[in-house]
């Protein structure tokens, strides 16, 4: 079995408050909160980064872009807008090697992020 924290979350072997889920990606709750909406999508598949992928990983990368996109409208944030982000490596603040985009909103953000 993978050691990956969002692998054993697609494998259900952890718990997470999951809101979404398809073939190809899963969507749940991030446990850190920092915006009052913040959840995370991920590829079923492990990726470990950015610097990983493939032209083969376009497909599941325009699917969780797209998730996240309805993920947000059905949190009710298109008027107010919200923050997709990914984070590729140690300095840009990646905790977890498998990717994932946060979905934040339901405040002001600010910029620069961080």
């Amino acid at each position: 079995m993978s050691t990956c924290l969002f692998c054993k979350i697609v494998q259900k072997v952890i718990p997470a408050k999951i809101i979404f889920e398809d073939k190809l990606t899963i969507a749940f709750k991030d446990i850190n909160p920092q915006a009052p909406t913040h959840l995370l999508v991920i590829p079923k598949k492990h990726m470990e980064s950015m610097e990983t992928i493939t032209s083969q990983d376009t497909n599941v990368l325009g699917h969780i872009i797209l998730v996240a996109r309805n993920l947000a409208q059905k949190e009710g944030h298109t008027k107010g807008g919200y923050r997709l982000i990914i984070n590729s490596g140690p300095d840009a603040g990646q905790s977890v090697f498998h990717i994932h985009l946060h979905v934040l909103a339901g405040r002001k953000l600010t910029w620069p992020p961080g």
